[in-house]
């Protein structure tokens, strides 16, 4: 269709151009609207790929999409070249993407690096790096659920001979992945083949990527490795304190991506970082998932941590992340540093602090039975969150139920009751002396409430609370699916007893959509693994 036909058109036809400034008098990509009809989209591309394939037409509405829709869009991708767009090589794409590439930014100061951080990435995430990229989100957008289609839309995009297509691609197959289950690992390989030593703004996208997609990036583990290898051999050991910004980044991410597999090839990256100090933030926030190492890691975390001042607020999040790293390390070397980092929190009433390094050093257990004179007083602390926390620290450390029941009881009137609650659970039938309260959390219209409690009661009373148990879970779950993954934990401890949920799990598994607490991907994978074994098991 011509450039005269387009223009012709504009009398019955609204005109919203995703590429030229005005309505179409020249070959472009246009989303349209008809005024009588319906909304239609037409797509138009530039002069080479208009003579293979012209304009296209798609209802927007997803029903009547036709099954021609997508092979038209993969071909007028595959003719679209990089001069119609301006994406002429990877060097402009960076050019475009990231000005000041060179030079670095240190964040204010006052300013915790990971906020600084994190306003980076919003504003890298706004950014569009091909004139396609509206349409084709158009596209996909309309596609909805068509998961299959829309992955082989994606796999051309990730495959364009222009850098800007398979840029912005890697977003959206993230986004993809992200909220839709299947078999993604097709795609995982094309983000995977993103990761370019010579192109470390693209190498940066992809890895990100990659980090936020675990464990289903687990087939582009191999090309994560190469690629981390590939940056040290180019850049020396000390790659991860680059000064080019954009070297610096990628490798960063391609090693936290890494490092998030569990791959202990991660960990000679990770250790320089902990060790210079240079963006060592990033590096403790993977550290924990590099339980293999950790005799190298705990030391170096538990000195850091010795480090914090706790008398300054803006350093609580990297005390958090230590205080959640050794605890996922789960070395009880941890231990005195993290009774030390108790007392300081609760000196400088940094109470969040103070709890979840409590819980950290109950996970110890009788290994951490040394700081029972730490530990002991602050299960009478004015702050609830902390005397919580103790309290649950002192069933872990010496394991009298008959002390700590009582406290756990009045705590179940407080807003810590999910917190008293599971560790009641955990107690057993030795906290039977709980089961009259339990039962009335269990009308509580909170429905958070109402899981720790039914999953207490399970655990405490067994066999004989077993229906109304399930009938609370399941009320709940339909109530908020982000309980979901609470829920299925515990209807697989019932074994036989949950029989009556299974046509809701075996539902479960037939949903597209990812679901579990925050949609996220590991909750939703945890949650799909969980509805497998009770349906294997029934």
């Amino acid at each position: 269709m011509t450039s005269q036909e387009l223009q012709g058109m504009a009398s019955w036809t609204e005109w919203v151009p995703l590429i030229s400034a005005d309505p179409p008098s020249s070959p472009g990509v246009y989303l349209a609207r008809q005024r009588a009809g319906g909304p239609v989209v037409y797509v138009g591309v530039g002069a080479g790929a208009r003579q293979g394939g012209g304009l296209h037409r798609v209802r927007c509405t997803p029903g009547e999409l036709g099954e021609t829709v997508v092979p038209a869009a993969v071909g007028l991708i595959r003719k679209i070249a990089p001069e119609e767009t301006g994406g002429d090589d990877d060097a402009s794409c960076r050019a475009k993407g990231e000005p000041g590439v060179a030079a670095g930014t240190v964040p204010s100061s006052g300013v915790p690096p990971q906020i600084a951080a994190a306003f980076e990435d919003l504003e890298r995430h706004g950014r569009v790096h091909a004139p396609t990229t509206s349409v084709l989100g158009a596209f996909h957008t309309l596609l909805g659920d068509r998961v299959l289609e829309r992955t082989a839309l994606l796999a051309e995009q990730l495959c364009s001979a222009d850098p800007g297509v398979r840029y912005d691609a890697i977003r959206m197959a993230k986004e993809l992945i992200g909220q839709w289950r299947g078999d993604h690992s097709g795609l995982v390989v094309l983000i995977a083949g993103c990761l370019l030593p010579e192109d470390a703004y693209t190498s940066a996208a992809a890895a990100e990527a990659l980090g936020a997609l675990v464990p289903v990036s687990e087939p582009a583990r191999e090309a994560l490795a190469a690629y981390v290898e590939a940056c040290r051999a180019e850049h020396g050991p000390g790659v991860w304190a680059a000064r080019e910004r954009l070297v610096r980044r990628a490798y960063q991410e391609a090693v936290r991506a890494l490092a998030g597999l569990r791959d202990l090839r991660a960990l000679p990256c990770v250790l320089e970082a902990l060790d210079e100090d240079t963006d060592a933030w990033r590096a403790v926030q993977v550290a924990g998932h590099l339980g293999g190492a950790a005799g190298d890691l705990t030391p170096r975390l538990s000195k850091l941590l010795a480090g914090v001042d706790f008398s300054d607020a803006s350093q609580s999040m990297s005390a958090n992340a230590l205080v959640s790293a050794l605890r996922e390390l789960g070395d009880p070397a941890a231990a005195p540093a993290l009774t030390t980092a108790i007392v300081a929190a609760v000196r400088e009433e940094q109470w969040h602090t103070a709890a979840s390094a409590l819980k950290a050093l109950a996970s110890f257990g009788r290994e951490a039975a040394f700081a029972l004179d730490v530990v002991g007083p602050l299960a009478d602390a004015q702050d609830v969150t902390v005397r919580a926390a103790a309290t649950a620290a002192l069933w872990e450390l010496e394991g009298d139920a008959a002390g700590v029941v009582p406290r756990l009881v009045e705590l179940l009137d407080t807003h810590e009751n999910d917190e008293a609650a599971a560790v009641l659970g955990q107690i057993g039938q030795a906290a039977a002396p709980a089961l009259p309260r339990l039962r009335k959390m269990m009308a509580a219209g909170y429905e958070w409430t109402r899981v720790y409690a039914a999953t207490a009661l399970w655990d405490i009373g067994g066999d004989a609370e077993a229906p109304a148990v399930v009938g609370t879970l399941l009320t709940a779950w339909a109530e908020n699916d982000a309980t979901s993954n609470h829920v299925l934990a515990c209807l697989s401890r019932m074994g036989p007893a949950a029989r009556p949920a299974l046509p809701r799990v075996r539902e479960e598994l037939t949903l597209l959509r990812r679901s579990g607490r925050f949609h996220g991907v590991p909750h939703d994978e945890e949650l799909q693994s969980a509805c497998r074994s009770i349906t294997a098991r029934a």
